[in-house]
């Protein structure tokens, strides 16, 4: 089992979620994606094990998001996706990956869902 968490330390709710693996036994590839954030592709990726698009992830009270516009329905969602690999403030947190399964950790128990613990 390959875990990853895209953290980031100051979110108590993505600290919460670490928290939460911990206690299950799992001891996740910790991805500080704010200093570190996905590529294009790897962002896309994710986005299809979510089950997501762009939006549902984008955090849109960040400043980044009126700045750049991103409320433009014409946009397309590689220039979203290329929005939060540039800004990755606007990615919402934690996202969880469980080799080819992934969840958004809000609440931290929805990891349940993609882990193989008892």
């Amino acid at each position: 089992m390959t875990v990853k968490i895209y953290h980031n330390p100051r979110c108590s709710k993505s600290r919460a979620t670490l928290s939460f693996l911990e206690r299950q036994g799992v001891t996740p590839e910790i991805i500080a994606y704010l200093d570190t954030p996905p590529t294009s592709e790897e962002l896309a990726s994710i986005l299809i094990m979510l089950g997501l698009g762009p939006r549902d992830i984008m955090r849109r009270k960040e400043a980044p998001y009126k700045e750049l516009g991103l409320s433009d329905e014409n946009l397309s969602d590689d220039a979203l996706i290329l929005a939060m690999v540039n800004h990755p403030i606007l990615i919402e947190r934690p996202i969880v990956v469980n080799d080819d399964k992934a969840v958004l950790g809000r609440p931290p128990e929805k990891i349940l869902e993609i882990l193989d613990v008892s």
